[in-house]
């Protein structure tokens, strides 16, 4: 597994990276809700939505490199939003994690979350992903397809079949907040609850 196999398309990259497993040292989360994010007017995905929608920036510039790096950001002051660079080298676009899973190291994550009540909430939210894996702003630009990385991305064989994959609109985003490129596995008890920000438009509706 290497990644040029997030050399595509985000909404590919997001898909592909369900049921994968994101680890940091002991600790790994198996990742089950993510939203895809294109990139500037000039890229293939013009996106404004994302970070990079309106060109690179210090804290966006790791999207436009290349696919498998880390893009890590600090959202309202509290909490560290973990994101996986796609697409090719130039072409900005990265994918959010939202939720996951944890399959190691328990002990370690309820020490970092003794708020979660159960273990479904313990990286449920794209916040609480980041605190259960112990990342930080530091871990900017992690290429995670190195072997001697400290954060590592195991793919899975093949993409999740899609019967098993829910797709909406993607969370809390004021723009393009219709966009369907938030996907999750529908049976994970881990999904986030769906918030649609209320600076967004209101939903069209048909006649």
């Amino acid at each position: 597994m290497c990644a040029k196999e997030l050399a595509v398309h985000p909404v590919s990259a997001a898909r592909r990276l369900l049921g994968s497993t994101l680890w940091s040292g002991q600790v790994g989360v198996q990742i089950v809700e993510v939203e895809a994010y294109g990139g500037d007017p000039a890229g293939p995905w013009p996106d404004p939505a994302a970070h990079s929608g309106r060109g690179r920036t210090p804290r966006s510039s790791v999207m436009f490199g290349p696919p498998g790096v880390l893009y890590v950001y600090f959202s309202y002051g509290m909490h560290t939003c973990v994101n996986v660079t796609c697409g090719p080298d130039g072409a900005a676009s990265g994918v959010l994690l939202r939720a996951g899973e944890v399959v190691a190291g328990h002990e370690i994550v309820r020490a970092r979350r003794p708020a979660a009540r159960i273990d479904a909430d313990l990286a449920r939210g794209p916040g609480n992903f980041g605190s259960a894996l112990g990342i930080t702003l530091d871990d900017y630009g992690t290429a995670l397809f190195d072997p001697d990385s400290p954060i590592r991305l195991e793919l899975i064989a093949r993409p999740v079949e899609p019967k098993r994959v829910s797709v909406g609109p993607r969370v809390g985003v004021r723009l393009e907040a219709d966009r369907p490129w938030r996907f999750w596995l529908t049976d994970s008890p881990a999904v986030s609850t769906y918030r649609r920000s209320p600076r967004a438009p209101q939903e069209e509706t048909s006649a």
